[in-house]
């Protein structure tokens, strides 16, 4: 019972077969390994790597029961933004948070169609077959065959009346086109999807002729057993799917190198890690790609999205960082300048290189001029300059550095395991250095998951989870899985906040071994190794040739071309002036002042950066100082469900419209300026597209301090200011307008009755008012604070310091807890998410040698209701008991600010939050006007969710610093 596992990466193809009846051995079940070069047929390299395990085992063929690929192929074309392997793709809709380099290469015609749904299921309008019918003309007269077809949350679509239904037309009037459905890619959130989709598209042909390379390796090989290709996750999927699905298969590289370096070193038995941390380093002859292991052996999964080539796409996947260096890196000279990669020769190594003839200098070259090896022919690069050797060395050293730093989650230090063939380049001394990457492939298992919204209003709960669960278990019997052996390894639930039909998102996945059966391919295999693959791209051997500084260079990271540290906004004469980098700063500031709430802060930076790029100069922002007393503001907000908003992503104009209403209303003709209406979150970013619009500032100051669920918590409305009269409007021109309510509770039912009406995703504008009110009952420098926060992370994240202490460098307060998350329970009532997250204390075994030796030993609960209302520690026996029945110490509650941050300093969401995520829990004060009287504390405070408790403060409040007095210049 053997099994092979097969590694073919950009240069070397790596092998190994193991005995799938030894692996708890000390030999770990291998029998035999090589390595040789990758060719550029593929065909002939796979076959010569295999028959040399063969022959070193002494296996005979029909013992072989499974042969499973991983391959960077296809992530290599994107790294590489190889033009002669990525083909341009039409995008219904536009294409949005691409780096420059790529988008030139992938980006073909752009169309919107009518169609998608709502959060419950409704259309929001129908399909329109002679619209899809011209769109399919126009994509045919660009000359375009991949199309990326994005729904709006086309993963509701269970009976496929949009995107599949829109596939099944195109087909019709033009069989040639190849269509990916993104409900076939990823869940909701249509920028990660989208971004997902159009790499799975782009990259089609490709990996059609890679896979039918596969099937006719093993043809020739006469093997008549399972092909499959390692996933993202370590598990494994079959030939045919991985063809049409290559984007599942893009971490495939790293993920066998960590399985198998976590295997062949024991990493994968409990307790057998050190007290240091350990990255797996994979050098191949075009990328290096580094991962992080979990104490169990398994690759740290990425927790909220994860960057392929400088694009934002949401997997399940390892966290893997994968830069342009390998052995066949080139070495590029410019007068005094010596440069490595990230263009590559990749498989063609052995015939470019100096060392083997070839004219191109690479890293190899370098190895052997450096006299660390003899590989090839030394003679030929002896020219070679000491100089040129010595600054080559220097940026190969200073590159892995860079990167291994990156992915550091402390400064203590970290123990490398170094895998790959490309790793004699490393001339320059690493710890732990080890091979082998082909195991992971030859060990892995197969998984079947789903990932659906299902709206679970009138239905019963545990029929509708244990459907999901079969359907899970069904996939994974289907993909090749023992059925005696499959288990549920994942099973999420995930309310969506502020639906009150209580939509819920599932994700579950089953996890089984491989079911073999001698001489028989797996269930649903194609063995069809006579097929013909698609036409390849007519750019091969093309690279595109802008420069290494646009690689990352994407709409929502201007910062990766600064110099944080020295960063200076432009500040003149008492008005900021807002760049792409302050954008950035403050979105993820906004994260954090959003205590769980607020929705999607990246997703409204993203607007407001493509408002900005429109207008430069127009976005700005003033001190509340600045206002006259009899100052106009009008006040305007992104209102609905941020899983909605996550999805149905408004360009801005929503908020026009409401503004235009209630000024019409009111009867002004003008204004003076915006006002933020909620800091926290998304929200805390919805004023900037308007600031651009009518070309007004904004002032540096917010209603709330950070973000609560109702109306009702804007502070003016809870020193007597009214919320009516107020407007509501969609992106289909709809209008709702509440002019009087006989409380602030009522108008809050009324405006959400409306947003329900109008698919929970709105804008609105509430009542305006006057600078003597801004200066009196609003919080100050909140745009600022949250310019300082992100400040702060992003620079210790770059430089690896201590996000905590930097955090708290910025603004007043202090760390609560640090620890995993262990339970979440959630449910939707009242169209809130309402739930409690149950933290336990960091193992022993992870903790870094900074830990103090004396630590709490206690669980953390937080309950939420969209926003964290308190923190308390809770004895472990009891944690996840009933409500009422557990022993709290309470240590922090509303109106202070409660926020978890995961392993980056980025906020968490309350959906965001799961089992296993690694986190720190801070406390902030909150502003006087909240905490300081009696009507503050009767809203924003624990009695108004229904808690019988004091407010528990975690200390004295202080003004944040304001950008504007710190940098202003006169001009």
């Amino acid at each position: 019972m053997y099994r092979i596992g097969i590694d073919v990466g950009g240069t070397n193809t790596d092998s190994a077969l193991l005995d799938s009846r030894a692996l708890s051995t000390p030999s770990r079940g291998l029998l035999a390994s090589c390595k040789t070069p990758t060719t550029p047929d593929i065909t002939s390299g796979i076959k010569t790597a295999v028959e040399l395990v063969l022959e070193k085992s002494q296996v005979v063929r029909r013992d072989v029961l499974s042969v499973a690929i991983g391959t960077t192929h296809f992530v290599n074309a994107v790294v590489e933004a190889d033009a002669g392997r990525l083909s341009r793709v039409a995008v219904i809709p536009p294409f949005l948070d691409f780096p420059s380099n790529l988008k030139s290469i992938m980006e073909g015609p752009i169309f919107y169609l009518n169609g998608g749904l709502e959060i419950d299921g409704r259309e929001i309008t129908p399909l329109d077959p002679a619209e899809v019918k011209a769109t399919v003309e126009a994509i045919h007269d660009a000359g375009i065959k991949m199309i990326a077809l994005v729904g709006v949350f086309s993963p509701l679509d269970h009976d496929g009346i949009h995107e599949e239904r829109c596939k099944s037309i195109m087909l019709q009037q033009d069989p040639s086109l190849s269509i990916v459905c993104s409900h076939n890619i990823g869940a909701s959130g249509l920028i990660e999807r989208e971004n997902a989709t159009i790499l799975n598209a782009s990259i089609l042909p490709l990996a059609r002729k890679t896979v039918h390379g596969f099937r006719q390796a093993m043809s020739k090989l006469k093997l008549n057993c399972q092909l499959y290709l390692t996933q993202n996750d370590g598990t494994l999927t079959d030939a045919a799917t991985a063809a049409e699905f290559p984007i599942r298969t893009f971490a495939s590289g790293p993920t066998n190198s960590m399985r198998g370096a976590a295997f062949l070193q024991g990493l994968d038995q409990p307790g057998s890690f050190s007290d240091k941390q350990v990255l797996v380093v994979d050098i191949g002859g075009t990328t290096t790609d580094i991962c992080a292991l979990l104490p169990s052996g398994f690759p740290r999964q990425a927790p909220n999205f994860v960057e392929v080539g400088g694009v934002r796409t949401a997997f399940s996947m390892p966290e893997v960082l994968s830069i342009g260096l390998g052995g066949g890196s080139l070495i590029k000279v410019d007068n005094d300048a010596v440069s490595v990669g990230p263009e590559s020769v990749g498989h063609r190594l052995t015939g470019d290189a100096l060392v083997f003839g070839g004219e191109v200098m690479t890293a190899t070259d370098i190895v052997v001029a450096s006299g660390i090896s003899t590989i090839g022919e030394p003679k030929r690069i002896e020219h070679i300059s000491t100089a040129v050797i010595t600054k080559a060395r220097k940026a190969i050293k200073n590159q892995l550095e860079k990167s291994i730093e990156e992915m550091k989650v402390s400064a203590t230090p970290v123990t490398v395991l170094l895998v790959g063939g490309g790793s004699v380049i490393v001339m320059d001394e690493l710890e732990g250095v080890e091979e082998s990457n082909a195991v992971g492939a030859a060990i892995g298992n197969i998984a079947g998951e789903i990932d659906i919204i299902e709206i679970m209003a009138d239905r019963d709960e545990k029929a509708v989870f244990k459907a999901a669960e079969e359907m899970a278990i069904a996939a994974a019997i289907t993909k090749g899985a023992d059925a005696d052996d499959v288990k549920i390894v994942q099973f999420d639930k995930i309310p969506l906040q502020y639906v009150t039909n209580k939509a819920t998102r599932i994700v579950i996945k089953a996890v089984g071994k491989l079911a073999v059966s001698e001489g028989k391919p797996a269930r649903g295999v194609e063995v069809d190794w006579e097929e013909e693959p698609q036409e390849e791209n007519k750019e091969k051997g093309k690279h595109n040739k802008i420069s290494k500084s646009n690689l990352t260079n994407t709409l929502g990271n201007p910062s990766l071309s600064v110099d944080i540290a020295s960063y200076r906004p432009e500040v003149k004469n008492g008005v900021w002036y807002l760049s792409s980098v302050d954008i950035e700063f403050i979105a993820c500031g906004t994260g954090i002042l959003g205590t769980g709430g607020g929705g999607p802060s990246y997703n409204a930076s993203l607007v407001a950066l493509s408002w900005l790029s429109s207008a430069p100069g127009k976005m700005r922002v003033i001190p509340p100082s600045s206002l006259a007393d009899t100052a106009i503001c009008v006040f305007p907000a992104g209102y609905g469900a941020p899983s909605v908003s996550s999805e149905r992503m408004d360009s801005g104009t929503e908020i026009f419209t409401a503004i235009d209403a209630i000024n019409k209303v009111m009867g002004y003709k003008d204004f003076d300026a915006l006002m933020t209406g909620e800091i926290g979150g998304g929200n805390g970013l919805a004023t900037f597209p308007s600031s651009v619009k009518y070309d007004r500032p904004i002032v540096d100051a917010d209603f709330m301090g950070r973000a609560y669920p109702t109306l009702a918590h804007g502070l003016p409305y809870v020193y007597g200011c009214s919320i009516t009269p107020c407007a509501m409007a969609d992106a289909k021109g709809n209008i709702s307008i509440v002019m009087s309510g006989e409380s602030n509770a009522k108008v809050e039912g009324l405006m959400r009755t409306t947003c329900v009406e109008l698919g929970l995703s709105a804008s609105m504008a509430g009542c305006l008012i006057n600078g003597a009110e801004v200066k009196k009952i609003t919080v100050p420098n909140t745009l600022s604070q949250s310019w300082h926060l992100g400040r702060a992370v992003h620079l210790a994240r770059r430089e690896k310091t201590d996000l905590i202490k930097a955090i708290f460098d910025t603004t007043p307060g202090r760390l609560l807890y640090s620890g995993k998350i262990i339970s979440i329970t959630r449910d939707v009532s009242r169209g809130y998410t309402i739930g409690r997250c149950y933290i336990a204390p960091t193992p022993d075994d992870e903790l870094d040698s900074t830990a103090s030796a004396t630590r709490e030993t206690r669980n953390l609960m937080i309950p939420f209701q969209n926003e964290y209302l308190y923190a308390a520690y809770v004895d472990p026996s009891s944690s996840g008991s009933n409500e009422g029945e557990e022993e709290e110490d309470v240590i922090c509650t509303v109106p202070d600010l409660i926020s978890i941050l995961g392993q980056d300093g980025e906020a968490l969401g309350s959906p965001e939050l799961r089992y296993g995520l690694k986190v720190k829990v801070i406390g902030m004060p909150a502003h006087p006007l909240w905490t300081g009287t009696e009507e503050g504390l009767k809203v924003g405070g624990p009695e108004f969710f229904g808690f019988d408790m004091k407010w528990q403060s975690v200390g004295e409040y202080k003004m944040p610093r304001s950008v504007i007095e710190e940098y202003d210049t006169v001009a």
